[in-house]
């Protein structure tokens, strides 16, 4: 896993989610692919997020719980690790501590 991405465009302005407990940039490359580089801030609520596209969600620092879709049952994630979500589902993701991702947008 490289620790940065070379050769890319960013957007200015931020995408800020539920109050600004999760922030976020995208990433445009050269290819015509984009990502989205965010924090996600400990806190006891459950965030919901739906998706569009297939997404994979790496996670580049802390850890948290994540239900995809109508899941019975969370799972934990570490830095190092990523999980998937189809396109047109939902995700619920919970931290206790700052969460860093990369979101690969995938369609």
């Amino acid at each position: 896993m490289s620790p940065q991405f070379d050769h890319v465009s960013v957007v200015k302005k931020s995408n800020v989610y539920f109050g600004g407990l999760c922030v976020s940039h995208t990433v445009q490359f050269e290819d015509g692919t984009k990502k989205t580089l965010g924090v996600i801030l400990p806190s006891d609520q459950v965030l919901t997020f739906e998706t569009h596209v297939p997404e994979r969600m790496e996670i580049v620092s802390g850890e948290c719980r994540v239900r995809i879709a109508d899941s019975e049952q969370s799972e934990l994630f570490r830095a190092g690790q990523s999980f998937y979500v189809p396109g047109a589902s939902t995700f619920k993701i919970e931290t206790t501590e700052v969460l860093d991702y990369v979101c690969h947008l995938e369609g």
